[in-house]
């Protein structure tokens, strides 16, 4: 990714774009940006307001958490950010929000079942919710053992087909190949959580979208028969 320096602007920048989003007011919510060859992750300090951080703010820290760059302490979600780097080796960048309509389904413990096309286009399948947290773990290492909440959820899951998670009766992370992916993610999970919410209050005995227009939608958008957009000039 380049140097210290690239990885925290970088971090910043997605931080920022978050937060214009509208998904994460005052402080809530973080973005992270991994350096794999480097071995290190940025993160946004924690309680710090969006409007008053800059790219030097930005805390960079190696996967066992010993802080190699900033001034500042991290975002207290930080160790749950690298477990899902540990974990998940593929992704470039880590997102989560407070955002009220995933949040909503977090606090019912209910994945958000695939009712339409717009949902099909991003998964294939339903937005899963992780069980609750039990009392053992909530007193332990609460941050990290709620990344491997995460990973056990994933345990028969594709975390590249399905780069997004509710975490039950707390809120939505969302991971890509880049942290412009993972926010990106939040994006979608929010509409589609609120298209849900909205389907379901109108009929609440909505049925789940058909197989054929899954498959349809999902497969015109991603794999190697994909013909949604434009391809890339060689």
């Amino acid at each position: 990714m380049g140097s210290v320096q690239e990885l925290k602007k970088r971090a910043w920048e997605n931080n920022i774009a978050l937060y214009k989003s509208g998904l994460a007011p005052l402080t809530f919510g973080n973005v992270s940006a991994i350096d794999r060859k480097k071995g290190i992750f940025a993160i946004k300090p924690s309680g710090v307001p969006y409007n008053e951080i800059d790219p030097d703010d930005m805390v960079v820290l190696d996967l066992n958490l010993q802080q190699v760059d900033g001034r500042l302490r991290p975002s207290s979600d930080t160790k749950t950010h690298a477990v899902l780097y540990r974990e998940f080796p593929l992704i470039g960048g880590v997102a989560h929000t407070h955002s009220p309509y995933a949040v909503g389904w977090a606090q019912a413990m209910k994945p958000i079942p695939i009712l339409g096309t717009t949902h099909a286009d991003l998964a294939a399948a339903d937005i899963p919710c992780t069980r609750v947290m039990g009392d053992k773990m909530i007193r332990g290492d609460y941050e990290e053992e709620t990344g491997n909440l995460i990973v056990k959820r994933f345990s028969s899951l594709s975390y590249m087909d399905m780069p997004m998670v509710l975490v039950a009766c707390h809120g939505p992370f969302t991971w890509g190949e880049s942290p412009e992916k993972a926010v990106e993610h939040c994006l979608l999970l929010e509409e589609i959580a609120k298209m849900a919410l909205l389907t379901l209050t109108i009929d609440g005995k909505t049925p789940r979208l058909k197989q054929s227009l899954i498959d349809k939608h999902y497969h015109r958008k991603h794999g190697t028969k994909s013909y949604y957009g434009q391809k890339k000039r060689s």
